[in-house]
């Protein structure tokens, strides 16, 4: 029977949770509800439908968006598959780092780390640019106040710091009110469009073969892919899970289903509503305020005020996400002593890794101090690189993850079947794979230009490179605590 909340926690398997070599404790009142929210929230489900399903649309040059989702759920459930059989023999919160590890040993592992750790890292940075700007453009709108979208973003830090640093739960409750919101006016909309018929009939015409072929369904699949980043992290939450070998499986499915059939149902709804005929046209021309207008034409201008507020919680509840995932990822390798020591305390009152989460919220508030005084534009620059990044680090974990599975189960004896050591980690990855490709090849569209791509490929590389560098000196210079690793792994 699973502990509850209020009961005594568990101890994280034998992993130490703090420079003593005591072991670690940490809240263990999660249940899937609310990983699956915390995962959710982190795809942000209504900026996905208002600022990335006019992409899907307009960059394919198709009406297939629905069919593009769908493919990419279909790759994303074969990768859980793998993901969640191996969670079963990686009993700690490192997720991509974990698995790579136990997969493809410590080198490649510690690479994957500083991989995740880079992707991460930007991204939520990017994308709380991205709210500051929202946030500025709210407070004009409603209030005709001008206040600079960075301090907007470093308010949002502080308030996202403080809700990090106490407990989990917290943060899961607030993200569960905040995605319930975003979820309910995007349904509203859908229900406005269906009972008046859309624009011209309700037809499966984005469903078909014929929408499929037309346009460039490679660039629909890759833009539809991005809108899933976030639901990986499942697995980062494992160590404050109530029961993790049947939560985190459960709340991986439930969470890259129910996101895929959400975004499917919508851009099938959305357009319906702007007419199959005119979809493209009109996600070309003014993609800024196609979700706006439907919700004007079809419910109320009132809904477009909503769908204005509720866009700022929505990306406020991303970052929250994400800020509680690079806390876990970095509590879970100071414990396994490859970042200092100090980030794998637990504070005794909300059982949280309070160090960790101090320190990303002075280093995410550092960086947009800084990119501030730079004079970067918020979204044109920061968000679109530093996404852009991310998007393409993450995916590339996850093609390793998949890969790391196959040999995983190659070389450890256990009873998993064909399917779940195999058949599926391999379809995923030749999925992941072929996804990769379709990314360094429009990088610089990802990122805004040749030399942008050039750039940010490069760190990124660099980044995982210096991660393997830093696990040879660990050998050299620390075999004991290598040998650990390589022990871990087998």
């Amino acid at each position: 029977m699973s502990n509850s909340p209020q009961s005594q926690p568990q101890p994280l398997g034998t992993e130490p949770a703090s420079v003593d070599g005591s072991q670690t404790l940490l809240h263990r009142g999660l249940g899937v509800g609310s990983i699956v929210f915390m995962v959710v929230a982190a795809a942000a489900p209504l900026a996905v439908v208002t600022a990335n399903l006019p992409l899907v649309i307009s960059a394919s040059g198709s009406t297939a968006a629905p069919l593009y989702f769908l493919m990419a759920t279909v790759i994303l459930v074969l990768f859980s598959v793998g993901f969640t059989a191996m969670s079963k023999y990686v009993p700690n919160a490192g997720a991509f780092y974990s698995y790579i590890q136990a997969g493809l040993g410590p080198r490649m592992g510690i690479g994957a780390a500083a991989l995740a750790l880079g992707s991460y890292g930007v991204m939520l940075i990017g994308i709380n640019a991205f709210l500051g700007v929202a946030t500025s453009n709210l407070l004009m709108a409603f209030l005709n106040v001008d206040v600079p979208w960075w301090l907007c973003s470093l308010v949002a830090l502080v308030s996202i710091g403080f809700l990090g640093y106490r407990d989990i739960e917290l943060s899961s409750k607030v993200l569960g009110i905040l995605l319930a919101a975003e979820a309910l006016v995007v349904v509203v909309l859908n229900i406005a469009v269906v009972s008046q018929g859309g624009a011209a009939g309700l037809n499966v015409e984005p469903l078909s073969v014929s929408a499929f072929s037309t346009g460039t369904p490679s660039l629909g699949l890759m833009f539809a892919f991005f809108s899933f980043i976030g639901f990986e992290a499942t697995a980062v939450f494992r160590n404050e899970a109530k029961d993790p070998d049947r939560t985190v499986p459960r709340a991986t499915y439930i969470a890259v289903v129910s996101i895929g059939l959400f975004y499917a149902i919508s851009s099938w709804a959305v357009i319906e509503g702007l007419g199959v005929g005119r979809a493209v046209d009109k996600a070309t021309t003014d993609p800024e305020n196609l979700i706006m207008n439907l919700a004007e034409w079809y419910v109320s201008p009132i809904l477009t005020d909503i769908i204005q507020v509720l866009l700022v919680t929505s990306i406020f509840a991303c970052v929250l996400s994400f800020h509680n995932v690079l806390t876990r990822y970095q509590f879970t390798l100071a414990v396994k002593g490859l970042l200092p020591k100090s980030l794998a305390m637990v504070d005794q009152k909300h059982l949280t890794p309070s160090k960790s989460s101090l320190t990303f919220s002075l280093i995410s508030l550092t960086a947009t101090a800084i990119i501030a005084v730079l004079g970067w534009d918020p979204f044109k620059q920061i968000y679109t690189w530093f996404s852009g990044a991310a998007t393409l680090g993450l995916i590339a974990l996850m093609a390793m993850t998949s890969f790391a599975v196959i040999v995983f189960f190659r070389k450890k004896e256990c009873t998993r079947s064909a399917w779940r050591a195999v058949i599926a980690p391999g379809l995923s990855l030749i999925g992941l794979t072929a996804i990769l490709i379709l990314v360094i090849g429009n990088f610089s569209l990802l990122v805004g230009s040749a030399s942008t791509a050039i750039v940010l490929g490069g760190l990124l590389s660099a980044t995982f490179v210096a991660g393997v560098v830093g696990a040879e000196v660990m050998k050299r210079t620390r075999p004991d605590r290598y040998e650990a690793l390589t022990r871990a792994s087998q």
